[in-house]
């Protein structure tokens, strides 16, 4: 295993981790506020690109989190994709004709 898929492996867990303790603390709270406040923490807490690869993580199964984050997740604004974002601001790839044409 190289050093990237390491670091890959051990930034997944954390996100699971912290997503756990999150639901933990929020446990001790009626469900429905539990689930709010799941969602509120990460969606103010939780950089883009976080939540990107936690719905990454959750799209490929949830078996690793604690089932208030599950029911949260409908609630957590899911980024856009980078290339969603690039269009957004108006950014497109360039098309192979362009990408071919001489520089001048």
């Amino acid at each position: 295993m190289s050093h990237d898929e390491d670091h890959i492996t051990s930034t997944r867990e954390k996100l699971v981790r912290m997503a756990n303790q999150i639901a933990a603390f929020f446990h001790s709270k009626p469900r429905e506020e539990g689930i709010a406040g799941v969602a509120e923490h990460i969606n103010k807490f939780w950089e883009p690109r976080m939540r990107r690869q936690f719905f990454e993580m959750l799209d490929s199964g949830t078996e690793n989190f604690d089932e208030l984050v599950v029911a949260a997740s409908a609630r957590i604004k899911r980024p856009k994709t980078s290339e969603q974002a690039d269009m957004s601001l108006g950014y497109s790839q360039p098309t192979q004709a362009e990408s071919a044409a001489p520089l001048k």
